[in-house]
């Protein structure tokens, strides 16, 4: 089928319109109801001019709108050129939609945690819905990349927002891996493309030229561009930067770390396996071992999708958990576009959508929890439930959406992928069988990290709650110092299971100076002479006679629960597997020292004139700089339940909103709905038939619908 190409502005349009919203935001940073009514004319604005072409792509047209060229060549001058065409309509159209979502949760998150730079935030959140749409409505390699690198200037300051020391970090190491090193690789393999084939502008099935090109350039190209793109999508091992940028606010984490920002890398994939080299080309591109650059890319998504749920089940930080859950179920997008065949394309790309609904739906879920509990690990949500039965009821339909359980999202899109592979292991080769085998098995793992959290929250109670993680060793949390203390034994094994190990060392000079105090260096310290050898107190020893301490297993049997602590709770649980997070009860007893001396000297609250006029939380950008910590409100718990239990709301009090606000609830059930008619309704929801349009027009003839 030949598309109509259709010159009109609206793909532009839809860029624009957030660009002009965020000046309007900056504008109005006086007013906040001003501002964020600017911010929700612009998501209904944008999602209307996207939604106005859908229609006609459906029917094969293609909108698209050119600035000229702007770069000469040794082929054909390269556009910075806009087209709307069906793949560029499925992601537009999805991230543009849960723009409008996204714009009522934050206002009830921001507020409600009374955030600072709430306008910048706001604003770098349009530009960011602009660079994504840009991406989107990309027609060729130069221009997506363009779009690609302003997305990560654009999300920087969101990542960043607390300013924090670990803000500021996470900020930088999310520039360098999607910027530096993810942009670097996609400007490499656009221009090797374009030296190789004379074009860089998408193409259904591919650009023609590419299949008489060396097979060996070809394939080069391929691979800097896939792993390019694939750093936003955190294949494995350059996923490094997504869960470092939890820390961000949760909207940020929702619709940037699940749709936006991570959907671009992976979008990118399908735009290099559709429209650049085409999926013929890609099963064709030979490798040693009988192996093709699609199967390759297939079995990096197999690793990651089952590496990345592996480490999900340690991570008691419930938006770290989550986090590694985005890295797996990414790579679920990136196995199938590696499938040669009908059914593995439709799946990869039904993936898209089904993804966005359900995680989106859970870190909303994970946001509220916090801005309502200040309760961010998993290990103290025992009977949170009853005091968040929407919320958590929502998280119990997205995950068993991720899960892949019928009538939900994840099971459609998962359906189609294991067909996919099965059909290929038939017909083509039958390493296709072991990447069916990686989806079966990484849907039991998806069970095994979210039942967890669900288990905790609806039928655990506070005081009879068993806080062990759900894999009991030291992968799964075990965190009992296990490092030899400097006389050779274990850390705690002394009478006093608390002092601190460096008291050892103290002790061996402390005894050496007990001898005889008449020695004239007594009065000045002790003798280094006088301190024993390390050979004479039968310490462990090298071969030059240093102290090395012996690091040797635990000699627990870690089939037997941990050891209980004074507090009752598992030993696990007093310091969590991730306690290297800037928040949360794992910060140790110095973090919270310092909290409760910076709460001494906490500074006044700001009077009512220090308020905008609209804003009964007032703004916030005038503050001093320092990040947002929840934990500084002036609720009497720092997470987990209050003194007392979880207070219990049920019934009309639930459908009420008592449990949270409307503003962030509303956006929460909305998410959740869109995952569940999507499972249910696929045709008419316009996704499934947009893909398969998309798919038809990419894959040969012989291979078109089964």
């Amino acid at each position: 089928m030949t598309d109509a190409v259709l010159s009109d502005p609206r793909p532009l349009l839809a860029v624009l319109v957030s660009f002009v919203a965020a000046f309007l935001i900056v504008a109005s940073y006086r007013s906040p109801n001003v501002r964020e009514g600017w911010t929700l004319v612009a998501s209904l604005a944008k999602f209307g001019i996207v939604a106005s072409m859908l229609p006609a792509v459906l029917d094969g047209a293609v909108f698209e709108w050119s600035a000229g060229a702007f770069l000469p060549g040794i082929g054909a001058p390269i556009e910075f050129a806009l087209r709307a065409d069906a793949l560029g309509m499925l992601f537009a159209f999805l991230a543009s939609g849960l723009w409008i979502i996204t714009s009522f949760y934050s206002i009830g998150y921001m507020r409600g945690l009374d955030e600072p730079n709430q306008t910048r935030y706001f604003a770098a959140f349009a530009v960011s819905l602009a660079a994504t749409m840009g991406i989107a409505f990309a027609g060729n390699l130069v221009t997506i990349f363009v779009f690609y690198e302003l997305l990560s200037i654009a999300t920087y300051p969101l990542v960043a927002h607390d300013e924090t020391a670990e803000a500021r970090s996470a900020g930088r190491k999310y520039l360098a891996y999607t910027m530096f090193g993810g942009g670097v690789l996609v400007l490499a393999g656009t221009a090797l493309v374009y030296l190789i084939a004379g074009s860089v502008d998408f193409t259904a099935g591919g650009i023609a030229e590419l299949a008489n090109a060396d097979p060996g350039l070809a394939m080069l190209a391929f691979f800097l561009l896939a792993i390019g793109f694939g750093v936003k999508a955190g294949i494995m091992p350059l996923h490094r930067w997504l869960p470092e940028a939890m820390v961000a606010p949760t909207p940020v984490s929702g619709l940037l770390h699940a749709v936006a920002v991570v959907k671009s890398g992976a979008f990118g994939v399908a735009r290099v396996v559709l429209d650049v080299f085409g999926p013929e080309l890609v099963y064709n591109l030979s490798l040693p071992f009988g192996f093709s650059a699609g199967l390759v890319l297939s079995t990096i998504g197999a690793i990651t999708l089952t590496a990345a749920s592996l480490i999900a089940l340690r991570k008691d930080h419930l938006k770290r958990r989550l986090a590694y859950s985005t890295i797996s179920q990414l790579s679920y997008i990136i196995l199938g576009l590696g499938l040669f065949g009908w059914y593995g394309l439709v799946g990869a790309l039904l993936h898209i959508p089904a993804h966005a609904f359900m995680k989106l739906t859970l870190f909303f879920c994970a946001g509220n929890i916090h801005v309502s509990t200040h309760t961010d690990y998993i290990s103290q949500m025992a009977g949170i439930g009853k005091r968040m039965p929407l919320t958590m009821g929502a998280f119990t339909i997205a995950s068993l959406g991720m899960a892949g359980i019928p009538l939900l999202a994840g099971f459609v899109s998962k359906y189609y992928m294991l067909i996919g592979g099965v059909r290929m292991g038939m017909n083509f080769t039958p390493v296709a069988y072991y990447l069916a085998g990686a989806l079966l098995l990484s849907g039991v793992l998806n069970i095994a990290y979210f039942w967890p959290v669900i288990y905790t929250a609806f039928f655990e109670a506070e005081d009879a709650h068993d806080a062990k993680p759900l894999v009991d060793f030291p992968l799964g949390g075990e965190s009992r110092s296990i490092a030899a203390a400097t006389d050779g034994g274990r850390a705690g094994d002394g009478e006093d299971d608390n002092r601190d190990d460096s008291e050892d060392v103290d002790d061996i000079v402390a005894d050496a100076g007990d001898g005889d105090d008449s020695t004239p260096d007594a009065a000045e310290g002790v003798d280094e002479s006088e301190v024993p050898d390390a050979d004479l107190d039968d310490l462990p020893t090298d071969e030059e006679g240093v102290v090395r301490p012996d690091f040797a297993a635990s000699e627990r049997d870690f089939s037997e629960p941990a050891e209980r602590v004074d507090t009752g709770d598992y030993a696990v649980d007093q310091r969590p597997s991730d306690a290297d997070v800037p928040f949360g009860p794992g910060r140790g007893e110095a973090a919270d020292d310092a909290e409760t001396a910076d709460a001494d000297e906490a500074p006044p609250e700001p009077t009512e004139s220090s308020r905008g006029p609209d804003d009964p939380h007032g703004d916030h950008d005038d503050e001093p700089h320092g990040g947002h910590d929840a934990d500084t409100h002036d609720d009497d718990h720092h997470g987990g339940p209050p003194a007392g239990g979880w207070e219990h709301i049920a019934g009309l009090d639930a459908l009420r909103g008592r449990e949270s606000t409307w503003f962030t609830l509303g956006p929460i059930l909305a998410a959740m709905t869109l995952a569940v008619l999507l499972g249910v309704i696929p045709y008419e929801m316009g996704f499934l038939e947009l893909i398969e349009l998309i798919v038809d027009t990419r894959l040969p003839e012989g291979v078109v619908r089964p």
